[in-house]
């Protein structure tokens, strides 16, 4: 029996600290990543919850996907109509980034690994409170990971909402993040302010390392070629230009063609169940207010006063295009007709779509307000197609694209 006992606790085990013996791993090593990820998560943080933001959820009736929310929910607000590309800045820098950090995170899971198996597992109350913040900062970050790229590549094969799901994950990542941000960034940079010099006890570093084929620094140089690769692939899904170069990025489903619709599709006509009798001669828009309801043909909506705005789409997805010249009748002169001559109220559109999410939604005061939101008829001098909304589609200058509604049926204004 002893012997056999012998045998077992000679067996390799990744508590044991020969385990890992890797010569790269170390606390500068570990340093650099950790300060790279801190810097570019903060921004990623921060960008994703304007997202969220821009969806004004608070029009809880019919924009809400976290009806739960509670407190977590504190710091939401009017999202600005202007700049016009405000969401298309936002969002792209959040899921760009967002993929091309995916390496630096990898490789600074690695560079701790030896620690998540340390023996024993708890030693102090300070311990303790940093193995927490660790287990909320790594399952935190790997759950926004995957569902941030699924989400990215239009493939929900995880329960319930996306937004739901990726909201609470992001307060739970943010709840590790700051705990091991305030217990680790002040030895962080004393390891850098230090220098390539000696460092006296090295926590990270294996105690028999194994013959190094690639300094640190060269494993530095290998990650930072990984984020350069999934940046070039990715980030060109904001320009209608390099478009093709984004190889990780869904392209939508439908090809746009070419001429003044040829840009970006993310749901055609068909996928949303439009058939040719919902938008064809028979198809008339409703406008409700306390005015009465009232029912236009397309014709007696291109009779009116028409106007122009140059604006972009810009979707959850991190893709975007350019601006596009869209011609139509303005919102607020709509909500005149509905009975609101003066400052326009909200406003919940309905799409006549069979099938898909966001077959309505609401837009606050602020945004029909503005001379750039309308109910376009055309795109860049010609009438839309039915894949980009046809007989009439929504835009708004800075808002998601998914508030941007297509194939618009009916128009209810009123605070909602």
């Amino acid at each position: 029996m002893g012997d056999l006992k012998r045998r077992i606790e000679a067996l390799p085990s990744p508590a044991r600290p020969g385990f890992w013996r890797s010569p790269l791993r170390g606390v500068r090593f570990t340093a650099v990543l950790g300060l790279v990820l801190l810097a570019g998560l903060t921004l990623v943080f921060v960008t994703g919850f304007l997202s969220y933001a821009a969806y004004n959820p608070d029009l809880a009736a019919v924009n809400d996907k976290t009806p739960d929310k509670g407190l977590l929910g504190f710091y939401l607000f009017a999202w600005p109509t202007g700049p016009h590309w405000l969401y298309r800045l936002t969002q792209g820098v959040h899921v760009t980034l967002g993929i091309a950090l995916v390496p630096v995170l990898l490789a600074k899971l690695w560079s701790v690994i030896p620690r998540l198996f340390a023996l024993p597992p708890v030693r102090s109350a300070g311990h303790a409170l940093e193995r927490l913040s660790v287990v909320l900062l790594v399952g935190g970050a790997l759950f926004q990971v995957v569902t941030g790229v699924l989400n990215v590549q239009v493939e929900y094969v995880f329960p319930g909402s996306f937004y739901r799901l990726h909201f609470y994950g992001a307060w739970v990542f943010l709840a590790g993040f700051l705990a091991h941000t305030v217990l680790k960034l002040p030895r962080a940079v004393r390891v850098l302010r230090a220098g390539p010099g000696p460092l006296g006890t090295d926590e990270l570093a294996a105690p028999d390392p194994a013959p190094a084929t690639l300094s640190r620094r060269g494993a530095l140089a290998m990650v930072g070629a990984g984020s350069l690769v999934l940046l070039a692939t990715s980030a060109g899904r904001s320009s209608d230009v390099l478009r093709p170069t984004a190889l990780l990025a869904p392209h939508g489903v439908g090809e746009p063609g070419s001429g003044p619709n040829g840009f970006q599709i993310n749901k055609t006509a068909a996928s949303v169940g439009i058939r040719t009798a919902d938008t064809g001669p028979s198809w008339r828009l409703t406008v409700r207010g306390p005015a009465g309801a009232f029912r236009f043909t397309r014709d007696e909506l291109l009779a009116m006063a028409l106007r122009s705005a140059a604006l972009p789409i810009a979707c959850v997805e991190g893709w975007s295009t350019s601006d596009q010249w869209w011609r139509g009748v303005r919102l607020r002169d709509l909500a005149a007709i509905a009975g609101f001559p003066g400052h326009p109220p909200s406003v919940l559109v309905e799409s006549v779509q069979r099938a898909g999410s966001f077959r309505r939604a609401a837009l606050r005061s602020n945004q029909v307000a503005d001379a750039r939101s309308l109910l376009a008829l055309e795109v860049n001098g010609e009438p839309l197609t039915p894949d980009h909304g046809y007989p009439a589609r929504v835009i708004v200058p800075a808002a998601p694209g998914v508030m941007n509604t297509k194939w618009v049926g009916s128009m209810t204004f009123g605070d909602l």
